[in-house]
Formats: structure tokens, C-alpha cells, sequence
């Protein structure tokens, strides 16, 4: 019996590592974490406030979701930080089944939960919980596997290019049963990031691309709803009353904060005038309240997020750690445009779509789905420098050590 305890505990010792402090963490990329973090738990409070107290009776009951949320993403997070990369690499079989399984749970009927007439959710009891998130996360690590293993047969031929399509296209097409478009096109972008900074030739990806942009105008006027936001979209003042209400409210919201807003807390269109106002339309709480300022802070935020992830990535590529580069590139390029396409939808420069505002928008699945997003980031960075002081990450796959050694 404790032979085999011992056996266990040496077993679970090779897939996760306390790190250690002497190697350090880059402190431009966690001050900006820390502080958008912060940010977000602050417009949460001041935008949920209405709505709160109109379904629970109790102003703070979003907030106090939210730094609950908070709370269980940093402790998952930190569980995350502690696998080395390599095991989560020798895995992506499992995660890309991982990922199939959560998208086909929640279409199965009892199983999944229905919000809007969307089949989205599963029920944890005390908070419902959205699968694409995870999924998501898995399917970029299966993708940065991918590239990892097969990065030359990506870069010559066509057969290269279709593997990941076709096995990313699946999961897509679950997506668009749910249904979640704007879920889908996250995830056909970040995914078409990995492969053309992995190398895919240029005429394929240009032809996967163009394929890629008539299906996804094909779905947007398929259905009444989603043809209905495109005209909204156009012109949100030629059906106020009726499909451009959310945005015509948002676009007053915005108008309102001009240079340094009407102050935190007293914005008038999170009084009931602004649906999801703490939700998918929080930044333009923030822009009334902070007004330009603030909105220049979160881009700040935002900035520096993505400039510090994607020269970790650089540094893992250089370094011969392809996984590890190529998960960074994903991931930093995941919260980078998701923020994009949120802010543009606000600002009535891109159709309504269902994507938070990463870190800031009120959701349990996507704040504690990003805090491990941002764990992983982190731990690539760690990787980075334990290698420059010279111990080789744990986990390193034996192909990365290779490819590692010959660079050098």
C-alpha cells in the first residue's frame, strides 16, 4: 500500500511543479491583469446595480457573483500555472475530445439548459454554466499540438491545412447548432491565427478564408433574427422602437460620457434603458461613466495584455518550445480580438453579437474560462525563463527539446 502511494505521488510529481519564485513573472503583463481585473469588478458594481435590484432585491448581488467568480478563476488558474505545458501537450487527443463532449452535452435535451432560445448552458446548480468557453480552450491547445507535431506538412501542402480545419470544423458546426455564432467566428479567427503564423501557405489560406467568409454571411442571413441585427446594425435609428433599441441606447451611452463621463455610478442608461447592460454591453457603462479616459485605460490594459502575450510567444518560438509559443499566440489572441469585436459591437461598428468583454463583463464561464486562459499565458512566460536561466522547463516534450537543442 505505500508502494503504491509512493508510486502515485512520484507519478502526479511529473505533471505538476510548484514554480519558483527566483525565476519571476513578467510584471508589465500581471500589473495589467491585476488592474483590468480590478476594473472589471468595479464596472460590474456600478452597472448591475438596476438590474440587480429589480430581479433580487439586492443591489450588489451581480458584483457579489462576480468576485466569487473571480475568486474560484484565480484558485483554477493557479492550479493550471502548476502543470507544465508538455503534459497539457501529451494530452490534446483527450482535450479535443474533452471539447466535442462539452458541445455535445449541452445539446442533449434535459442536459442542456435553454436561455433565449439557445441551448448553451449546463446547470451547476449554483450558477449555469457555458460550455463553448472551455471547449474553446481545449481546441486551441489541440490546434497548438498540432502545429507543434506537424508544423512542416502545414507549411507545404494542402493535406496540412485541412487536418485542423476539418477537426476545428466540427466543433464549429456543434457551435452553430447551440446556437452561437459569434462563438463560432472567435474561434474560426483565433484558429486561423495559429495556422498562418504557424506557416500555412498563403494560396490555402487564402482560399479557407474566403470559404470561411461566404458560410459565415451564408449563416448571418439564413435565420430572420440574425438578417434582422445586419439592417439593425446598418441603421439602428430606422427601428428604435423595435431591433435597434440596444444599440441606439448603447450609442446615447457612449455620446453621453464624451472626455471624462458623468462620473462612476451615475450613468442613466444602466437604469433599465440599456439591455445586458452589465453584460455584453458594459463598455458603454464604462465609456458614459469614465467616458474617454477611461476608455483610453482599458485600451491601455488591453494593449499591453496583448503586446507582452504575444512577445512571450515570440520568446517560446525562438527558444524551440512550438507548443508553448503557438498556445501563446491563441490565447493572446483570443482575449485581444474578443475585446475588439466587443467594444466595435458597442460602438455600432460591428453587428450584435454575444461575446463579453473579457474580464470586465459580468459571466462566471467566461471570467473563470479567461483567468485560466491568462494562468497558461503565464506559465509560458515561466517556462521562458527558466529556460534563459538554464534549467529546462519540466514537461519539455522530447520533440520540443530536439528542435530546442538543434536552434541553438
Amino acid at each position: 500500500m505505500i508502494a503504491h502511494s509512493q508510486a502515485l505521488f512520484e507519478r502526479v510529481q511529473q505533471h505538476v511543479s510548484l514554480p519558483r519564485a527566483r525565476y519571476g513573472l513578467d510584471p508589465w503583463l500581471c500589473t495589467a491583469l491585476a488592474l483590468l481585473l480590478t476594473y472589471g469588478l468595479i464596472m460590474v458594481a456600478s452597472a448591475s446595480v438596476a438590474q440587480a435590484e429589480k430581479l433580487t432585491g439586492d443591489p450588489a448581488f451581480f458584483f457579489n457573483r462576480q468576485l466569487m467568480f473571480a475568486g474560484i478563476g484565480v484558485c483554477l488558474g493557479a492550479v493550471l500555472f502548476c502543470v507544465p505545458l508538455g503534459a497539457w501537450q501529451r494530452m490534446h487527443i483527450p482535450l479535443y475530445l474533452g471539447a466535442l463532449a462539452l458541445l455535445l452535452l449541452v445539446l442533449l435535451p434535459g442536459v442542456g439548459v435553454v436561455i433565449n432560445g439557445s441551448r448553451r448552458w449546463l446547470s451547476l446548480g449554483f450558477f449555469r454554466f457555458q460550455a463553448s468557453e472551455p471547449a474553446r480552450l481545449m481546441l486551441m491547445m489541440f490546434v497548438a499540438a498540432y502545429v507543434a507535431r506537424r508544423q512542416a506538412e502545414l507549411q507545404t501542402g494542402l493535406r496540412g491545412l485541412l487536418l485542423p480545419l476539418v477537426a476545428v470544423g466540427l466543433a464549429c458546426a456543434l457551435q452553430v447548432i447551440e446556437p452561437d455564432l459569434g462563438g463560432t467566428v472567435m474561434m474560426v479567427a483565433v484558429v486561423s491565427l495559429m495556422l498562418f503564423l504557424g506557416g500555412a501557405r498563403v494560396s490555402y489560406y487564402a482560399a479557407f478564408m474566403g470559404v470561411a467568409a461566404l458560410g459565415f454571411v451564408y449563416l448571418a442571413v439564413a435565420e430572420p433574427y440574425r438578417l434582422a441585427r445586419m439592417v439593425s446594425f446598418s441603421d439602428p435609428w430606422a427601428d428604435v422602437e423595435g431591433h435597434g433599441w440596444q444599440l441606439a441606447q448603447s450609442l446615447i451611452a457612449i455620446g453621453r460620457g464624451q472626455w471624462s463621463g458623468v462620473g462612476l455610478g451615475n450613468s442613466v442608461q444602466k437604469l433599465l434603458y440599456l439591455p445586458e447592460m452589465h453584460t455584453d454591453f458594459i463598455f458603454a457603462i464604462l465609456a458614459e461613466e469614465l467616458g474617454l479616459f477611461g476608455i483610453a485605460l482599458l485600451l491601455g490594459l488591453f494593449g499591453v495584455i496583448v503586446w507582452r502575450g504575444f512577445a512571450i510567444a515570440q520568446c517560446a518560438e525562438r527558444r524551440g518550445d512550438l507548443f508553448a509559443g503557438f498556445l501563446a499566440y491563441g490565447l493572446t489572441g483570443w482575449v485581444g480580438m474578443q475585446a475588439l469585436v466587443n467594444m466595435g459591437v458597442n460602438l455600432g461598428l460591428l453587428p450584435t453579437k454575444g461575446l463579453t468583454l473579457p474580464m470586465v463583463s459580468f459571466g462566471g464561464s467566461s471570467l473563470m474560462t479567461v483567468c485560466m486562459m491568462m494562468a497558461l499565458l503565464l506559465r509560458v512566460d515561466y517556462e521562458n525563463r527558466r529556460a534563459e536561466a538554464g534549467d529546462d522547463p519540466a514537461g519539455m516534450v522530447p520533440e520540443a527539446a530536439a528542435t530546442k537543442g538543434a536552434r541553438r
